[in-house]
């Protein structure tokens, strides 16, 4: 594998390593039956590989197949498979959050279930890990069986985030990395409502590096994040680490009031210095189309934010737990609590 070095590994002390951690390997799931079978005998060699030992959370997002039942089956063969049931579909980022608050490891790892995400390189990443670094996220140097319109908007989202945010996402890095206990701590104090998970793990810092891996396509079942969805990831990305869209929508009204102005001098020059009259309705309907469009684009990118701090302040749990299958004695839980 190709492991690429960010400025912040500077500062790691190679020289004296980390011991074997426990590893908690979290895996979101919804409607996955289809994968299951191979991701499991592929886990399972993965974590019979790791000597500080393994368990891995899967995270049943209101699957409407045979999801969950799989995994409890799976349970009563090997303990180190545990599940989190949640009581509908939160999304994928509640998700994830659930998992990171379930999982009790010194390192956890947070990747997919379609095995677009190998778990055979979960071992190199706690090599990294035991090196001292807090994050090692994989990075995809190429993207298999993926169309050019998905290259290109991911292409475009990174460009745009990278420009528009102070918080540093680095480009083709999705879910799928490493991190420390003292990172998903961090994270567990984080509690927003639209998530983007990966631009979290950018703005707690810490020490991290990058590790390149072949991205394969699905191993099996259908993607869960078409269009629709990826567009409100997008959208929960930019809103949630920059005000850049009310700058930009106080820009535009900035222009729009100029052109205007512009108009009305043009209007007035015509009318007493050339004596002639200002042309017809049309100009007119043009000019109203014009700003009034201006005003709704602007009202919608601040309603865009007035709709994020309206589920922010209502305070609801970012998820809740219909139950949890871990080999535990059974105690009262908090159902997606605020803290942890």
């Amino acid at each position: 594998m190709e492991h690429v070095s960010l400025g912040s590994e500077a500062h790691v002390n190679d020289t004296m390593l980390r011991p074997d951690p426990r590893v908690s390997i979290v895996i979101p799931v919804f409607n996955e039956e289809a994968v299951l079978p191979l991701l499991l005998s592929r886990l399972r060699g993965v974590m019979d590989a790791l000597p500080g030992g393994a368990e891995v959370w899967f995270v049943d997002d209101g699957s409407r197949d045979a999801t969950a039942r799989m995994i409890e089956q799976a349970h009563g063969e090997d303990a180190r498979i545990k599940l989190v049931q949640l009581s509908r579909n939160f999304g994928h980022p509640a998700a994830i959050t659930a998992g990171l608050d379930a999982a009790q490891g010194d390192a956890v790892v947070l990747m997919d279930a379609d095995l677009q995400d190998p778990p055979e390189l979960i071992p190199d990443m706690v090599e990294l890990y035991r090196r001292g670094f807090d994050v090692v996220q994989a990075r995809r140097s190429t993207r298999e069986k993926e169309s050019i319109f998905k290259r290109v908007t991911a292409w475009s989202f990174y460009r745009i985030m990278g420009r528009l945010t102070n918080n540093e996402i680095e480009a083709n890095v999705g879910e799928f990395r490493l991190m420390s206990r003292a990172v998903v701590a961090a994270l567990g104090q984080l509690r927003e409502r639209h998530r983007l998970v990966r631009g979290l793990v950018s703005w707690v810092g810490f020490s991290h590096t990058t590790i390149g891996f072949v991205r394969p396509g699905r191993a099996a079942g259908e993607t869960k994040y078409p269009l629709g969805k990826m567009l409100r990831l997008s959208a929960d990305g930019l809103t949630s680490f920059s005000t850049a869209p009310l700058r930009v929508a106080s820009f535009i009204g900035v222009g729009g009031l100029l052109a205007g102005l512009g108009y009305a001098v043009y209007a007035v020059y015509v009318r007493f210095w050339l004596r002639q009259a200002v042309a017809g309705w049309t100009s007119l309907v043009i000019i109203n189309i014009f700003f009034s469009s201006l005003v709704l684009l602007c009202l919608g990118l601040v309603g865009e934010y007035v709709g994020r701090i309206f589920e922010e302040v209502k305070r609801r749990p970012l998820y809740l737990v219909r139950r949890k299958i871990d080999g535990a004695p059974a105690a009262a839980e908090g159902l997606g609590s605020e803290r942890r």
